[in-house]
């Protein structure tokens, strides 16, 4: 069955990337080793039998080698598993574009530049004396360097988690400036939507902490609901984790009030699974329930010793007795200003 020109799209808007530096392309090696995962992921291997059997998993696979499987004509795989599977394109979709984010990230660890002096110096006067000028120096320019690569992250999950999310459960992500819900506290302004699904909107969140965050953000959030059901949207309130707080408690309350429905912990997993379908079940199980729950799991009660180091050719982090190393390549930009798009809701291929 030859791929439509819907799936030829989706295809290409998976491989390709914007004009971010560290961003890159999905080669074919690349997509013939997802479609690999894809067949075994689903129990589909047996009609490839081309395809090695034996090749790492998913999130071995990106970081600092790209694997390849051998000379294949990408697309004629893909035209296979798609008939084999008449969802597995949208697979295909989201697990490239958790891949690009991947490797985006890796290079952003390469790339990330160390900060200097005339961004961090004032801050020394807040422990100047505590440790010598040198050792002082050398810890503010490593904490500036850990908070602008986490900075990063928290950007890049902004491209990649609501997407994904939503495209595996057959909806879009809306910005702001796109979306049919208005503020209610001012009309002229819309709500950012985490998944839009027919008259459904939901709000996803991993989880809901006690956290302070601003009294402003705070009432936002509460308005959420009330915002949707004065556009004619019905509100959904899914966390995926069930640990209990006053917070998710009055998030629940108001949305209930407001005619919402409401999916915490094993329920929220069971409604995304049901809203997939089978095929993006075994997504969501695989790539990202799974992840967060060990994740979750393995969260400590006291943190372990960790040492950082780094020189001309590489970064290296010490956990305990583990040890992660990237090559790193410091000359080249990073794109250190870059923000959440407006049209994050086009960054998912075939939303």
């Amino acid at each position: 069955m030859a791929l439509t020109q819907a799936q030829k799209a989706l295809v290409e808007k998976t491989r390709s990337v914007g004009t971010a530096r560290e961003a890159e392309s999905l080669s074919d090696d690349d997509c013939v080793f997802l479609v690999a995962t894809i067949a075994r992921d689903l129990g589909l291997l047996g009609a490839f039998p081309e395809l090695p059997h034996a090749f790492p998993t998913f999130f071995q696979a990106g970081i600092n080698q790209r694997p390849r499987l051998g000379d294949f004509h990408f697309l004629q795989l893909f035209e296979r598993l798609v008939s084999e599977n008449g969802d597995s394109d949208s697979f295909f979709a989201c697990l490239g574009t958790l891949y690009k984010a991947r490797l985006k990230y890796a290079n952003i660890l390469r790339r990330q530049s160390v900060p200097t002096m005339d961004q961090v110096g004032p801050r020394g006067l807040l422990q100047y004396g505590a440790l010598s000028p040198e050792a002082l120096t050398a810890f503010l320019l490593w904490r500036k360097w850990i908070f602008d690569i986490d900075n990063r992250a928290g950007q890049e999950t902004g491209y990649l988690f609501e997407p994904i999310m939503a495209a595996a459960i057959g909806g879009t992500p809306v910005s702001a400036t796109k979306s049919p819900v208005r503020r209610t506290r001012d009309q002229r302004k819309g709500r950012q939507i985490d998944c839009l699904k027919e008259r459904l909107a939901y709000e996803i969140k991993i989880r809901v902490t006690i956290a302070a965050s601003g009294q402003g953000r705070w009432s936002e959030e509460l308005d959420f609901p009330n915002d949707c059901v004065k556009s004619g949207y019905t509100p959904l309130l899914v966390v995926l984790d069930s640990t209990p707080n006053p917070k998710l408690d009055e998030l629940k309350r108001v949305f209930r009030a407001s005619g919402g429905r409401v999916f915490i912990g094993a329920a929220a997993w069971q409604h995304l699974e049901r809203e997939a379908g089978p095929t993006m079940a075994q997504f969501l199980e695989s790539y990202v329930r799974k992840p967060i729950e060990d994740l979750l799991v393995a969260l400590p009660e006291e943190l372990p010793e960790i040492t950082l180091s780094m020189d001309g050719s590489s970064f290296t982090v010490r956990v305990g007795a583990e040890t992660f190393t990237i090559g790193r390549a410091p000359e080249l930009p990073s794109d250190d200003d870059a923000e959440i798009p407006e049209d994050v809701d086009e960054q998912m291929p075939g939303v």
